[in-house]
């Protein structure tokens, strides 16, 4: 008996929604990086992207826990000397919360080619409309 590989032509790609009011950002991502992976499925394969559509929504009510909003900074740097920028993330959660989540997500997704594909495929949303009702997404729940 030989194992199964998918094969690309052989992938159905569907789309989700996570509302994620109320929900923890850790919580929320875990579950979109499965997703996006395609780990959920059974035909899985490691080095096939079978991955799904993952639509976030609510991503401005999304909750973190303990002092994260105080002691967690997103940095990044320039690329100069002395360029290291750091945004708090309770000033991040105000302004820019889609990258928050984001960001999250891709910490979850490998990075290789499949994983820098996959992300492709996640849209977030600060406020509960989107404009993917045409692809008929269904809501996850967990």
């Amino acid at each position: 008996m030989s194992t199964y590989m998918a094969k690309p032509s052989d992938i159905q790609r569907k789309w989700y929604i996570i509302d994620a009011a109320g929900k923890r950002l850790g919580r929320v991502a875990t579950v979109a990086a499965e997703i996006l992976r395609g780990k959920r499925k059974p035909e899985f394969t490691p080095h096939v992207d079978c991955g799904d559509h993952v639509i976030i929504i609510n991503a401005e009510k999304i909750v973190l826990t303990g002092k994260k909003l105080q002691q967690k900074y997103y940095r990044r740097h320039t690329g100069y000397i002395g360029g290291l920028k750091e945004v708090q993330y309770a000033t991040l959660m105000k302004t820019k919360p889609e990258l928050a989540v984001r960001l999250a997500v891709k910490g979850m997704i490998p990075d290789t080619t499949i994983g820098r594909k996959a992300l492709t495929r996640l849209r977030v949303y600060r406020g509960s409309d989107h404009k993917h009702a045409a692809q008929k997404p269904e809501m996850l729940a967990f």
